[in-house]
């Protein structure tokens, strides 16, 4: 009685092994996907982790039902332009009870003092941000 001879590698035997040009191509597929990834990323880093203007530190101060003193940080690139910094005082209710957008020029300083007048009594101020040009998102 002779024994069945069995492949080493029955899933090879049934569907056939895969064309070097085939793994050469997934790889090369690999290899440009990881490369835009990466020209991304650097993009990214570089080109949006120093916009031209950025705010932050922001202290207020509720003066009386009309008026609300606000005081922040502004760091201007040197080649800023169209600046604008927006502030909003929000109610208890959370409703908006003023709004003030300020525009720092550079050179000026760093932190900035404002006075935003009310409706009502407002309980907070919120630091929306500064934009300048081809900034669209305030930071």
């Amino acid at each position: 009685m002779s024994t069945p001879v069995t492949p080493a590698d029955p899933l090879a035997s049934r569907y056939g092994t895969p064309s070097r040009g085939r793994r050469r191509g997934l790889l090369a597929g690999v290899v440009v996907l990881a490369v835009a990834f990466l020209g991304w990323l650097v993009w990214v880093v570089l080109g949006q982790s120093a916009p031209a203007a950025a705010s932050g530190e922001l202290v207020f101060d509720v003066v009386d039902d009309g008026r609300v003193t606000a005081s922040f940080t502004v760091d201007l690139q040197p080649d800023a332009t169209d600046v604008a910094c927006r502030l909003d005082a929000r109610a208890a209710d959370h409703t908006l009870v003023g709004s003030l957008t300020v525009t720092p020029r550079p050179g000026d300083p760093s932190r900035i003092s404002v006075e935003i007048a009310t409706e009502r009594r407002a309980t907070a101020v919120e630091l929306i941000g500064c934009t300048a040009a081809g900034q669209p998102r305030p930071r």
